[in-house]
């Protein structure tokens, strides 16, 4: 089999250290090259064809962003971040995320730290997940073109009440693809957006913080209790499921720390399942592109509560990793497979 061919870029000789003892001693990885800053990376990148590369965000001389955005433009090549947990961090990797980066690992406890040594399984599998996705520097252009809607189900459904709720779930990938969608929703939409995206605490508010900036509707993080308003969409936050329950006559976000569902707070699932004990809505459900299968369960239940939800899944041609949109499809639960750049426009037919 062959192995997947990494770089490492850092600015810490401990760090460059100890992750490609980490990647190395997976067998399905081969560390070909290291680097001390962007630059040097960059030109190893273009000498070397490595097959992904990871790059933290904090360097001197050409720094993370910088980097990435040369490797996008001049070597693309799937790439995963290293970010440490503060405020600057965190806005900086949801930042490289939207920019190409396919993935990020969190450090645990800064830049130098053998803390690092708790997300071995995590680097690992981040590095061989983002080794497979295609990298295209064309992508953007040849998307736009892409119209790809296949109605699976056999739909004879409409809109049966006047209020709506639309639910997204993503992971892998998912801040791209959310900023695709929220970017084409109008500020009048007639609908409040609930969104689960598999980010660890610290790092959903800065994502949130920015679709906010970019977007024509209200894009935040969602606090426990408040109560749901059309034109906003509510990000679960990191470290918290999140569900929706009724509040008098209202929608309100119940969020709490009960523990992982198959690995994962906030859960898919757990969002999904939460709108079977909605009346009186009609519901829309995504999932975008990610990793595993989360959100099948939930949309599962969901439906056999309330045959009248309507499902979308983002199809293979776009997805980053088609993971769980896959998993949906195959489990009968989609009504349209369609690409990221249709999502939007079916979500506005849907509810109008």
């Amino acid at each position: 089999m062959k192995k997947v061919r990494a770089i490492v870029i850092d600015d810490s000789a401990f760090m460059r250290k100890i992750i490609s003892d980490i990647l190395d001693n997976d067998p399905r990885i081969e560390v070909v090259a290291v680097a001390c800053n962007g630059e040097d990376g960059l030109n190893k990148v273009i000498q070397l064809s490595p097959d992904v590369v990871t790059l933290d965000v904090h360097m001197p001389k050409m720094n993370g962003l910088q980097a990435l955005q040369r490797i996008m433009n001049e070597h693309p090549v799937p790439v995963v971040m290293l970010s440490s947990v503060t405020k600057a961090g965190a806005e900086k990797t949801i930042q490289a995320i939207s920019s190409g980066a396919v993935d990020f690992i969190m450090k645990p406890s800064g830049s130098i730290s053998l803390d690092i040594r708790d997300v071995e399984e995590e680097i690992r599998k981040k590095v061989i997940l983002a080794s497979t996705v295609k990298v295209n520097p064309t992508q953007e252009t040849a998307e736009d073109n892409i119209q790809s809607t296949k109605t699976i189900a056999n739909i004879d459904r409409k809109k049966r009440y006047r209020r709506s709720i639309v639910a997204i779930g993503t992971s892998t990938g998912g801040p791209k693809a959310l900023q695709k969608v929220l970017m084409e929703l109008p500020k009048d939409i007639q609908a409040p957006i609930v969104i689960v995206q598999h980010m660890p605490p610290g790092f959903t508010k800065s994502l949130a913080d920015r679709l906010n900036s970019i977007c024509a509707i209200s894009v935040k993080e969602a606090v426990h209790g408040e109560i749901l308003q059309s034109g906003t969409a509510y990000i679960a936050p990191g470290g918290f499921h999140m569900k929706v329950e009724n509040v008098g006559m209202s929608l309100a976000i119940a969020l709490d720390k009960s523990p992982p569902l198959k690995g994962h707070r906030p859960s898919v699932n757990n969002l999904f399942s939460s709108l079977q004990h909605i009346k009186n809505y009609n519901k829309i459900i995504c999932i975008l592109t990610g990793m595993g299968n989360d959100g099948t369960d939930g949309l599962q239940q969901l439906r056999l509560h309330d045959a009248s939800a309507i499902s979308l899944a983002e199809s293979v041609e776009t997805a980053i990793v088609y993971g769980m949109p896959k998993a949906a499809v195959n489990a009968g639960l989609i009504d349209y497979e369609i690409s990221l750049q249709e999502i939007p426009g079916l979500i506005v037919k849907q509810l109008r």
